[in-house]
């Protein structure tokens, strides 16, 4: 989305905010202490990986099987909502997958892939050499950003509709993988239009996706026709009856709740406050979101070390086990005038009531 662009779907004027402002300038006390209090956290564990991915798919794809076989009931609503949350958190490590070394957790995106991200029409390549340019110092919050929008000044319908298209997005997937990879086969013209445009899971409308090269390319390629033979695969098998029709639309309805889930969890990743100036690392990080204990319910709506959000962003490379014992360290260690503390937020309704008078004007 250009400038222009922006300003025509409602975005108020370029002119920050005294509290952004004012976030300009590095607190380098807390960077420094981020990074000198965290080294022993750095390394993964793969045990652990390996243990909670795991886990996660069992229950989910458990519980997804039993509420297509129980006849319409309370308990096969009960199994509905235990997949969707359990496949939830399997599909959240593609964010760790994005970040990790692979040489340190051998095997793990192969993984990743082959139990979620082809079953789920979303493979990792969707966001990995994405999801990295949103932690760019310089792209970060700018229109360059393929995951950011300044959502806190645009118009309110625009909260609703950013999550009604999560909702669609099973749909989008099957076309994406059951009909353009097929075509764009055919047409270097459409094949360099789907790699561009339908090839990421951004939000940022005017995002265009570079060609991978090398080692990437050839990932891409082997999950791509993966999962294009997993979505006209399971089309044909409901077509000819193999898998009843019933099942066929819970498991789309897992994946569109799923990815609403997901989507309402990113409308408070972040306070979307910037309107498209490049950011310190400290505003960054004030501009993201901690949701962190007491509160145990961002335990499933921000799984996978995802209620961390802003400490992610002061410490990238920081495996999802880690950042709990990250947090706790710095909260102890920072005094409390730090912006450390800033970031902190109490949860999920608090939030979104700040999102949503953001876009009324309301501060």
């Amino acid at each position: 989305m250009t400038v222009n662009q922006i300003d025509a779907a409602g975005v108020a004027s370029k002119r920050m905010t005294a509290p952004v402002r004012d976030r300009l300038a590095e607190d380098k006390a807390m960077l420094r202490s981020a990074a000198e209090l965290t080294r022993d956290l750095l390394k993964p564990r793969p045990a652990v990986y390996w243990t909670d991915l795991i886990a996660s798919c069992v229950v989910g794809y458990g519980a997804l099987f039993a509420s297509m076989t129980l006849a319409a009931s309370g308990w096969a609503v009960v199994g509905f909502v235990v997949a969707v949350l359990a496949l939830y958190r399997a599909a959240s490590f593609i964010h760790e997958v994005s970040h990790m070394k692979h040489s340190a957790l051998p095997g793990f995106r192969l993984g990743w892939n082959v139990l979620v991200g082809v079953p789920l029409m979303a493979p990792s390549f969707m966001y990995e050499g994405v999801h990295n340019l949103h932690h760019q110092r310089t792209r970060y919050g700018t229109v360059e950003d393929p995951e950011y929008l300044p959502l806190a000044h645009m118009k309110p319908w625009s909260v609703p509709l950013f999550v009604l298209v999560a909702a669609l997005g099973p749909i989008g997937f099957l076309i994406r993988f059951g009909i353009l990879t097929p075509l764009s086969l055919f047409s270097p013209a459409l094949r360099r239009e789907v790699e561009a445009r339908f090839s990421a899971l951004a939000i940022n409308p005017d995002f265009r996706r570079r060609p991978a090269e090398g080692e990437a390319r050839k990932l891409w390629w082997r999950y791509e026709i993966a999962a294009s033979a997993w979505a006209i695969g399971i089309v044909a098998a409901t077509v000819a009856g193999i898998v009843p029709i019933n099942a066929f639309l819970i498991y789309l309805a897992a994946i569109s709740l799923l990815m609403v889930v997901n989507q309402v969890r990113t409308l408070v990743a972040h306070l979307w406050e910037n309107e498209g100036e490049v950011m310190s690392v400290t505003a960054q990080y004030l501009d993201s979101v901690n949701v962190p204990p007491p509160g145990m319910l961002p335990f499933l709506w921000a799984p996978v070390g995802l209620r961390y959000h802003a400490l992610h962003h002061l410490l990238p490379g920081l495996p999802y086990h880690s950042l709990g014992e990250a947090h706790r360290r710095l909260s102890r260690a920072l005094e409390p005038q730090s912006p450390f503390h800033a970031a902190n937020h109490r949860g999920l309704p608090g939030l979104l009531l700040r999102l949503v008078r953001g876009t009324f004007g309301l501060r």
